[in-house]
């Protein structure tokens, strides 16, 4: 039986990655401090289903707190550390940027301190689609160079590759970064499309589409980014041997460092996702088209040739399929 963190574990990506752990006889510790930068409710029901598992342990705590975060690792051994927590959201960092400065930047430095005085044999963080930001080439590919952000989220995810980098380069640290592309799903956060264009058509409200409902994202279902999150967790990072400071590689290095998209590689349109949506509820939605907002991208795509050679894993679920499953769930856990 190992011993994993996953922080975040009240949160959504976090919530589910736990529940698979348990479900396949690990032992885990989850760290949230239940922030409410969402419905809390939502976070303790999450966390409810977790410590039903007698092998489910609970820490509450902020990790940009550096003596609470100390405390965590002093606490106990991990085999493997999944740090999912973050302030997640592109438009909140527009309104609230130190949020993202002490949970992404400071909260994410203690964690790497953590793994260095552990010796962790293997960090898994959660990483961005949107560290993509101004790149045009699509799918995008982790070996691109991801050096123009739009938001102020982007860019302290870049930050996380980065520093997750260093200690891996100078301590020697295997550390594995997982670029997530739009996740949606059962339990899912309030302030995503899925969850928020659900509450709103039902409620007869009206939904924005930004880009005047062009734009597109690379819906990826929660069941196929917990699956890669835990093929890369059980794979640990390795140095590459191809490696060349002379044309450095963006997604590998000559440091046990690796990055991964994990997406479902199939952009939809907004539109035609709440087409889906209006199908699946039988109800029309009110949709104000309005222009591009700042910090978006037009477009996401997710290439996974990296994934499946190295895991041997390709998201695959249908968008059809995926939402047709989170309407079941919404309607079941609201009551409708």
């Amino acid at each position: 039986m190992k011993t994993i963190l996953v922080t975040g574990a009240a949160g959504f990506i976090g919530y589910h990655v736990a529940q698979r752990l348990l479900m396949r006889g690990d032992r885990v510790i989850g760290c949230d401090n239940l922030n409410d930068y969402y419905d809390v409710t939502l976070k303790e029901a999450r966390l409810q289903q977790l410590q039903s598992h007698a092998a489910f342990g609970f820490v509450r705590a902020d990790l940009a707190d550096r003596g609470a975060t100390a405390a965590l690792f002093s606490g106990e051994y991990f085999d493997t550390v999944i740090h999912l927590a973050a302030q997640a959201g592109i438009r909140y960092s527009l309104i609230n940027p130190t949020a993202y400065i002490d949970s992404n930047l400071t909260g994410f430095a203690n964690i790497l301190e953590g793994c260095r005085r552990q010796e962790t044999p293997h960090l898994v963080y959660a990483s961005s689609s949107s560290v993509y930001g101004a790149n045009t080439a699509v799918p995008f590919s982790v070996h691109q160079n991801v050096d123009h952000p739009l938001s102020l989220y982007a860019a302290t995810k870049k930050a996380n590759e980065l520093m997750a980098h260093s200690y891996a380069a100078i301590y020697g640290i295997p550390s594995t970064g997982l670029r997530f592309f739009t996740v949606y799903g059962p339990w899912g956060r309030p302030d995503m499309a899925c969850f928020s264009f659900t509450k709103a058509i039902l409620a007869g409200e009206p939904i924005d589409l930004y880009n005047h409902g062009r734009m597109q994202r690379d819906f990826t279902y929660i069941d196929d980014i917990v699956e890669g999150v835990i093929r890369t967790a059980d794979r640990t990072a390795v140095p590459d041997p191809d490696w060349c400071g002379g044309a450095p590689d963006s997604g590998t290095s000559f440091a046990p460092w690796r990055i991964y998209n994990i997406g479902n590689s199939q952009p939809v349109e907004l539109l035609a996702f709440v087409e889906i949506l209006e199908r699946k509820l039988g109800r029309k939605a009110v949709v104000n088209l309005l222009p591009m907002q700042p910090g978006e991208v037009p477009s996401t795509y997710a290439d996974v040739v990296d994934l499946t050679q190295d895991t041997g894993f390709c998201p695959a679920t249908s968008i059809d399929e995926g939402i047709g499953r989170f309407v079941q769930w919404y309607r079941e856990y609201y009551a409708l």
